[in-house]
């Protein structure tokens, strides 16, 4: 505590011989002195934590201002919706500086660095791309058309094989609390493990959350269901609820579970399935059990970039199981359906006829 001037002259001045009346107005003038040092403490006190505040906020604004001009992938994927993964015969990767690749069809592999800035497309030829511009993550976008497969890995080092008619969006490098990619069409995931950063794949109406796993997802614009099978690990899936807004139902699945998501109805539903038979297609094989013959012509038309009309609508329905090799021509696989349904084939120019 520091006494006035004057208090400490006065002491000096009589050495501590002082009448009753000067020792009241000394303790008078004292606790006024100490009443001034705390207020002065307080208001002090007071500045500092409004400054606090001050430097929170601007640091919270500037941290919300870089956030807010940080690319989202749902405005990529909304720029992106006019991409036709079939207006080239060719897998393509487009950059984010709009640069189209095409790639080779006899080594379609592509292969990012853990930095995202060098990607290996086949065995040999190399691209480099900047990771962020202007502050914004740069998203990549991979169109794999009808009668193509691709398999890529991610610079987080997660490996995704891509069918027929699928468009993936994707980081150049992942950012942030999340790795989020978006896919239409279907897809294996082999996610690389990483407790602190979960793998989100986003599709229509519905998210996926790993930290881990291999899952396969089939998410196709023109089909009214999302399937989501699941062979390792776990799996938290969200399907958003247009019925209450920004609602989301979740649900839990474990390995040999197949979730099904109607968009239709907005139904979710689960069964146990044998997970080899949704993830054959990346060996070449096809597996059916039990499905209808619309389902199984819509997979081949894709898989062999045909078109496939079936005439004769009671066939729809009818019933098929077996394996299909889809290393033979795709006559060769429509006789072995023949010899197990009553449907008859045709060829009309690059079309198809099922009757």
């Amino acid at each position: 505590m520091n006494l006035s001037k004057d208090m400490k002259e006065i002491k000096s001045k009589y050495n501590n011989q002082l009448s009753e009346v000067e020792k009241a107005l000394l303790k008078k003038n004292i606790l006024a002195s100490i009443d001034k040092t705390s207020k002065k403490k307080k208001h002090f006190g007071k500045a500092l934590s409004i400054a606090f505040v001050l430097i929170l906020f601007v640091s919270g604004f500037f941290w919300y201002q870089n956030r807010t001009q940080e690319s989202s992938i749902a405005d990529v994927v909304s720029t992106s919706k006019n991409l036709n993964v079939n207006d080239s015969d060719k897998v393509v990767l487009i950059l984010g500086s709009g640069e189209y690749l095409k790639i080779d069809p006899n080594n379609k592999s592509i292969n990012y660095s853990n930095t995202g800035q060098k990607i290996t497309l086949g065995n040999s030829k190399e691209v480099n791309q900047e990771t962020s511009k202007n502050n914004k993550t740069v998203y990549n976008t991979l169109l794999v058309p009808f009668g193509e497969r691709t398999k890529i890995n991610l610079s987080d080092g997660s490996t995704v094989w891509l069918n027929s008619g699928s468009k993936m969006v994707y980081p150049a490098v992942f950012n942030g609390d999340r790795r989020e990619v978006y896919l239409e069409g279907e897809a294996i995931f082999d996610v690389a493990h990483n407790k602190y950063h979960p793998f989100i794949v986003m599709s229509q109406d519905q998210e996926i959350e790993v930290l881990g796993t291999v899952f396969g997802v089939t998410s196709y614009a023109d089909e009214s269901t999302i399937n989501t099978v699941l062979k390792s690990g776990s799996v938290q899936i969200s399907y958003k609820n247009e019925t209450s807004s920004g609602h989301l139902d979740k649900m839990k699945i474990t390995p040999g579970t197949k979730a099904s998501y109607d968009k239709n109805n907005k139904s979710i539903f689960s069964e146990k399935v044998n997970v080899d038979h949704y993830f054959s297609w990346r060996d070449g094989v096809f597996v059916f059990r039990k499905n209808d013959l619309k389902h199984i012509m819509k997979r081949i038309s894709r898989y062999y970039n045909k078109n496939i009309l079936i005439e004769d609508e009671t066939l729809s329905s009818e019933s098929f199981s077996g394996y299909l090799d889809l290393n033979e021509d795709i006559e060769s696989v429509l006789k072995n359906i023949k010899a197990s349904t009553n449907m008859n084939y045709s060829f009309k120019g690059n079309s198809i006829i099922i009757n």
